[in-house]
């Protein structure tokens, strides 16, 4: 059967990241009858996209997806493309149904129907899972279209490495993990300074002894700890959702020793050029936004969210629209949700949620 084809099938997921398929390798255990709809032409390309020396925080022994775990050194730290390229061997290892160049642009339904489209083709489903979030839409404040045009403005999604920028003094705008690893890799090249305050720092330094001895106690916190099933985690979600992560490999200690000079938080534009809330004036001649994103869920036309467009679920189960799921998202159910070893956990959860509901009658592909 084509797969653009309108035929039913059980359940679709869209996304095809680590979310994706661990839920995907759970419903191929059932038997079921599935897809997965992915935007990028290959498995793991979200990762690939990412600037070109990120590595990540966990260690390989809890970056493994089910059934298959992280290959090499189980207290060494993935770079990106190593996670990326595990992916896409995961899809072929586990024959899983991934339709690539797919951009998902509308959900809505008829009667239990689900009804998805993408340019000119369309897909049925009894069951549909979101594991992308929303449409991410880079967050950079107004006032940036204000900046001298001479000052070349990336977003830490367009940022690859310090080749992109122009000779003389970078701002990085945003001290989360993001804005201290980039601000401490551009700091080699060019005269940095960042702007912003952490929210927190992680107590210990990060590396093969804390994977060793500290992080199995912070996952296991974030996992059976920080969840909705516990009145401690329940009383964290809120501030969990609203606060920046703490800084985990690179600390503020790390920037000012590499020379990088720390800075209050921007505050608008004098004259084309960016000034501090202390009322400095900075020349640079490049900015980096790390500044996160906006979540769009415009495109799924369903009543499933608030009037904050946040989804309304209980541990990935929508709480008014039978057969619709969410998995990925920061703290879906635990602290723990958005990382890998969380997402395998909600992913197994979701396939039981959905094989509850299974049907009968559907059409192979």
């Amino acid at each position: 059967m084509s797969i653009n084809s309108t035929a039913e099938v059980d359940t679709v997921i869209v996304g095809g990241g680590q979310a994706g398929l661990a839920l995907g390798y759970w419903l191929s255990r059932q038997g079921r009858n599935f897809l997965i709809l992915d935007q990028h032409q290959r498995p793991g390309a979200a990762w690939r996209q990412r600037w070109d020396s990120l590595r990540l925080f966990t260690p390989a022994k809890y970056d493994g997806l089910p059934g298959s775990p992280f290959p090499g050194d189980p207290l060494a730290f993935p770079t990106k493309d190593q996670l990326a390229d595990y992916l896409e061997d995961y899809v072929r290892r586990f024959d899983l149904p991934y339709v690539p160049g797919v951009d998902v642009e509308d959900i809505s339904r008829d009667g239990e129907t689900f009804l998805l489209r993408a340019g000119d083709r369309e897909w049925k489903s009894k069951n549909v899972v979101i594991a992308t979030g929303g449409h991410r839409i880079p967050k950079v404040p107004a006032f940036a279209g204000e900046l001298d045009p001479g000052i070349r403005q990336l977003h830490s999604q367009d940022y690859k490495n310090p080749g992109q920028l122009k000779e003389g003094p970078v701002l990085v705008v945003g001290l989360g993990n993001s804005g201290a690893e980039i601000a401490l890799e551009t700091a080699r090249f060019r005269p940095t300074l960042l702007a912003g305050k952490p929210s927190s720092e992680m107590p210990m330094r990060h590396g093969r002894t804390a994977a060793r001895f500290a992080l199995p106690l912070v996952r296991f916190l974030g996992l059976y700890i920080l969840n909705l099933n516990t009145p401690m985690g329940r009383k964290a979600a809120p501030k969990f959702k609203a606060m920046a992560a703490p800084l985990i490999r690179t600390k503020s200690k790390d920037l000012a020793a590499a020379g990088v000079q720390l800075n209050p938080r921007l505050a608008g534009v004098q004259d084309g050029l960016p000034v501090l809330e202390d009322g400095q004036r900075l020349e640079v001649a490049n900015i980096i936004w790390c500044t996160g994103y906006h979540e769009d869920y415009s495109w799924v036309k369903l009543p499933a969210f608030d009037d904050h467009g946040e989804p309304q679920q209980t541990r990935g189960v929508a709480n008014s629209v039978p057969g619709l799921y969410f998995i990925g998202q920061e703290f879906l159910f635990s602290a723990a949700s958005a990382t890998l070893p969380g997402t395998c956990r909600d992913a197994r959860f979701l396939a039981g949620q959905v094989m509850a509901q299974r049907s009968s009658g559907l059409i192979k592909v």
